[in-house]
């Protein structure tokens, strides 16, 4: 793990990914970092914010900015929050834990993955702010409603329900480096990849220290118990979510419910329609269908089309404080960061992703004061200037 003072030497999320690069096997690394397919939408994520040009308002003394919004009714130090990361513990033995408790001690939500190592309530109890659940159907309608019930008891405050996976995407550098063969396959089929295990000797005694590979604690077959980590990407073929569900889900949840996965101006009308009270422009980080639009592109075309009707929360490719602000002038809540912060936490636990946040926020900060805006509400439109293409008007 990252040390003391290789964590003073941060000063971006790409020192993280770094830092991640050097602790990881390969196999956990590239999930990490990994996109679909020929990773078009994943480059395309990061490099759409280099098509988004700042107009700063010069010659105004902003003495402090105020970077508080609200998201859902409640306020949020600054306008992030955490996008739910899969297999987290693979990555940190910490994982969830760590990072739910480093968002609430920044004052910014968490999203728990359906996908995750440690149990809910124990992740909800980690966090001293609001921790939001993301529901995969994986396992079956029976399977969601136990846990969707859990998470209502637990104390979370909105469900995340994600309609970009009928089937896993293409991730091409998973069987490439073995990443079924390790996590379920017979010893025989592992003898090929242990040299990258061996190869990070620290993070290999932590795997083990932590028990090996974690069942899955949120998807509890009857019967059989918490699912096997192996079995997911098979599950997830059955258990698409469609409109429909919708109708369930609102008698299941009481509380908020956001869609995520929304890149057309129609689904995000249909979502409105439904009762969703946010949406989370997103393509998954580039993990599911290549080709698609990248994420800040997609947002005028969905903020024009709701006119005021939800929220709108955008994630994909954030990395910078000066990121979230483009994504604010145009016409964002909030946003989602996950990569940003599944670096830091696979580098360092809890203090990686401390230093993260702490990292975006000032940075944030420091690119109102240079934009001359006094605070997150008063960004718009008018502090940014955007390919003409990408207009809805």
């Amino acid at each position: 793990m990252a040390s003391a003072g290789a964590l003073r030497r941060v000063v971006n999320i790409e020192d993280f990914r770094t830092l991640a690069r050097r602790r990881l096997p390969r196999v956990v690394f590239d999930y990490l970092d990994g996109g679909a397919a020929d990773e078009v939408t994943l480059r395309g994520n990061t490099r759409a914010f280099d098509e988004v040009i700042f107009r700063p308002r010069h010659a105004v003394a902003v003495q402090d900015c105020d970077l508080r919004t609200k998201v859902l009714a409640n306020e949020v130090a600054f306008p992030a929050i955490l996008a739910p990361i899969g297999y987290s513990r693979l990555m940190h033995p910490g994982g969830e834990l760590a990072a739910a408790s480093a968002a609430g001690a920044a004052g910014i939500p968490f999203t728990l993955s359906t996908i995750s190592g440690h149990k809910l309530e124990k992740v909800r109890a980690a966090s001293s702010g609001n921790v939001w659940y993301q529901l995969y159907m994986v396992g079956g309608r029976a399977v969601a409603e136990a846990a969707i019930e859990r998470a209502r008891v637990a104390g979370f405050s909105a469900l995340v329900v994600t309609i970009d996976t009928p089937v896993a995407g293409n991730r091409e550098r998973d069987p490439r480096n073995g990443l079924r063969e390790i996590l379920g396959g017979s010893v025989l089929a592992k003898i090929p990849h242990l040299p990258q295990f061996l190869a990070r000797p620290g993070w290999l005694a932590a795997f083990l220290m932590d028990g090996g590979t974690p069942s899955l604690e949120n998807i509890v077959v009857p019967g059989k118990g918490p699912m096997p980590l192996v079995d997911v990407t098979a599950a997830l073929a059955t258990a698409v979510v469609t409109w429909q569900d919708l109708q369930w889900l609102r008698r299941s949840w009481p509380g908020a419910i956001v869609i995520k996965g929304v890149l057309t101006g129609d689904d995000a009308r249909r979502a409105a329609d439904e009762g969703a009270a946010a949406i989370v422009v997103s393509n998954h980080g580039g993990r599911q269908l290549d080709g698609v639009s990248p994420s800040l592109r997609a947002l005028p075309e969905i903020v024009g089309a709701v006119g005021g009707r939800l929220e709108v929360l955008m994630d994909g490719g954030i990395r910078r404080g000066s990121d979230i602000a483009k994504a604010l002038c145009l016409g964002a809540r909030a946003v989602l960061i996950g990569r940003a912060y599944g670096y830091a936490m696979a580098a360092a636990g809890q203090p990686g992703v401390s230093v993260a946040l702490s990292i975006l926020r000032t940075d944030l900060a420091r690119t109102l004061m240079l934009l001359g805006c006094p605070s997150v509400a008063d960004l718009n439109a008018s502090f940014v200037q955007a390919p003409r293409e990408w207009r809805t008007d």
